[in-house]
């Protein structure tokens, strides 16, 4: 008798004598409320990106049409958390539902201690103050935006440690997360001081990329000989697990949710923002092993976010996330978030468009410097990429280049990044299929227009991260 087709993690499916194939997948899950969208005409979007500054972060949301700008709080909650809003405990001290978020954290990251916060960068803040001290140094695979400037803040100096790979849009490394162990123990021992390794997992800004379990491994392993604890980015740890198993020999007949608690058992503590992975619209939390470390952080969120058993959180939303870090684990899930990340990037790299390879995990970069081949960095490649994909197809998308990378803090001139993207983020469980299509043919359209802008000049520039409030005119 012949057996059963087995799906893989890819989708596709392996039949008794028969080669692999490619099988349709489907999203586990139906839609039970819509909300609607408006459609807009070039006009109406050409006069809100000019009274925006062309800054998409600065556009009303009613007039975006397919909004790709982040999956941070934009994820649909399920049935089952939103049942668990009507469940929340708004004690002020002690709200059973921190007890279960605790739980769950336990559970899945595998931390000892957990300490909510209002969202990740307030974890990042936390962590910052009670680790950092001015002049010491914080090796990491790759800078995030907002955790670089909280150690800044706290008086550090970021180093980036992640291989050269990472760097390369069309590099194909499986693994462009990983840390670079030979430029890792050069900090270590040249560094007056390291207060902690910053893993990121996945890398955000070079992709979405992965770390496998094998660096992470090797990582913690350098730094338990320098004395040295790694803290770890979770914010898509999920979606690193997702990519280890279907991308790392000997993981593929492990479950999501066993790799990922095998892959933080290789860190000390993390920073979360459960408006990602967690599948919440707001929230956050910083866990630790050490007792020392996690009384002292227990002291400082009394003060910046609240108290330790809320930490700038409402009851309902700690059990809407403690309910989304369940879902979240699932390998039917994961399969159907990274796969539809994985079709939009398909359908791009089909019609030669030029895009961060592999395809990541929580979205499709666009590689703008071979958009706009011929504009100079400081003309804000990326910005601009952003900008006419909103005016093409009201599509929101989110600069990741210059603009992001900001200044040098010494000089006061612009980081100048390898990696000038454009960054389409999938927001979990809210498109259809149907929805990447559109995106798809939007960013054909762009590319293939042969009418090229000149760039951006900034007019306006904020003190700090920049790129939320920046403001630009066109050349």
């Amino acid at each position: 008798m012949n057996s059963s087709p087995h799906p893989t993690p890819s989708g596709s499916v392996r039949t008794t004598g028969q080669q692999l194939r490619r099988r349709s997948w489907a999203e586990p899950w139906k839609i039970k409320m819509v909300e609607p969208i408006k459609v807009t005409t070039p006009q109406q979007r050409e006069a809100a990106l000019s009274a925006a500054g062309y800054n998409t972060f600065l556009l009303r949301s009613e007039d975006v049409y397919i909004d790709l700008l982040t999956d941070s709080g934009t994820s649909a909650m399920s049935d089952w958390q939103w049942a668990g809003l009507m469940l929340g405990d708004e004690a002020y001290a002690g709200s059973k539902n921190y007890y279960h978020l605790e739980e769950a954290v336990r559970r899945h990251y595998g931390y000892k201690h957990l300490i909510p916060t209002h969202q990740g960068r307030g974890a990042e803040h936390i962590l910052s103050q009670i680790m950092i001290r001015p002049g010491d140094t914080v090796p990491g695979n790759m800078y995030f935006t907002t955790t670089r400037y909280h150690q800044e803040h706290a008086g550090a100096q970021f180093v980036d440690v992640i291989i050269d790979e990472a760097h390369d849009p069309a590099s194909p490394h499986a693994f462009k997360g990983d840390v670079d162990l030979a430029k890792l123990e050069r900090v270590l021992k040249s560094a007056k001081r390291v207060p902690y390794v910053c893993l990121a997992a996945t890398v955000n800004m070079a992709g979405g990329q992965p770390v496998s379990m094998r660096n992470a491994r090797a990582v913690k392993e350098l730094c338990a000989r320098h004395g040295v604890p790694v803290m770890m980015d979770a914010t898509r740890a999920v979606e690193n697990a997702w990519f280890i198993k279907c991308r790392e020999p000997g993981y593929s007949e492990k479950s999501c949710a066993q790799i990922l608690l095998e892959f933080c058992s290789y860190t000390d503590g993390c920073t979360m923002s459960g408006k990602k992975d967690a599948l919440v619209n707001i929230g956050g939390w910083l866990s630790l092993n050490d007792d020392a470390l996690a009384d002292k952080a227990r002291n400082l969120v009394v003060v910046y976010e609240g108290l330790h058993t809320y930490g700038g959180m409402a009851g309902r939303d700690m059990e809407a996330m403690a309910r989304g870090i369940e879902e979240s684990v699932q390998d039917d899930h994961m399969r159907a978030r990274v796969g539809q990340v994985e079709y939009l990037g398909g359908l791009l790299q089909a019609s030669g468009v030029p895009v961060v390879v592999p395809i990541g995990g929580h979205a499709v970069y666009l590689d703008a410097r071979r958009f706009y081949p011929g504009m100079p960095q400081d003309n804000f490649p990326a910005q601009t990429l952003a900008a006419e994909l909103y005016l093409d197809g009201g599509v929101r998308a989110m600069e990741r280049g210059v603009v992001s990378a900001g200044r040098d803090k010494a000089t006061g001139r612009h980081h100048y990044p390898k990696l000038e993207l454009v960054r389409l983020t999938i927001p979990r469980r809210v498109y259809t299929q149907a929805h990447m299509d559109v995106v798809a043919e939007s960013v054909v359209a762009v590319y293939e227009n042969p009418s090229k802008p000149k760039g951006l000049r900034m007019v306006y520039e904020p003190e700090y991260l920049r790129f939320f409030q920046a403001r630009f005119e066109l050349l």
